[in-house]
């Protein structure tokens, strides 16, 4: 077995770093089981990323230093689906305005026509001879 810390096959460890010096980390309590040193000791661990202003919480483990591990790495991998989600924006093709077909433009008018006729007929009858 190596003593070199096992990452994740797609994150790799200069990037953690390069991702923790763009943080700012804060240490809190966790809640939940552990009992008396659970809940007297800073474990929990929130990264708040400064550029993107994302926010990760670590909390699963009583030890501080696999807490940040485990926030880096979420954190590293958010990063990553946001990079992924803004590519495939960028490849999707805008989309290429077209003329409505005849049919449509002579059914949209036959609406308005309609639409104008009913309007019509609420309206209060006046004679000729009324003054306006």
């Amino acid at each position: 077995m190596s003593d070199q810390p096992t990452s994740e096959p797609g994150i790799s460890e200069d990037l953690l770093l390069e991702i923790e010096r763009q943080c700012s980390v804060e240490f809190t309590r966790g809640s939940g089981p552990g009992g008396q040193h659970r809940n007297k000791t800073e474990t929990a661990v929130r990264l708040t990323h400064i550029p993107s202003g994302l926010v990760v919480v670590a909390a699963d483990s009583r030890s501080q230093a696999q807490n940040r591990k485990n926030a880096l790495r979420r954190l590293a991998e958010r990063l990553a689906q946001i990079e992924r989600d803004e590519a495939a924006a960028k490849k999707r093709s805008e989309r290429k305005a077209t003329r409505p077909s005849a049919s449509k433009r002579r059914k949209r008018l036959e609406l308005k026509r309609k639409r104008g006729r009913k309007k019509d007929a609420r309206r209060k009858v006046r004679s000729d001879d009324e003054d306006l």
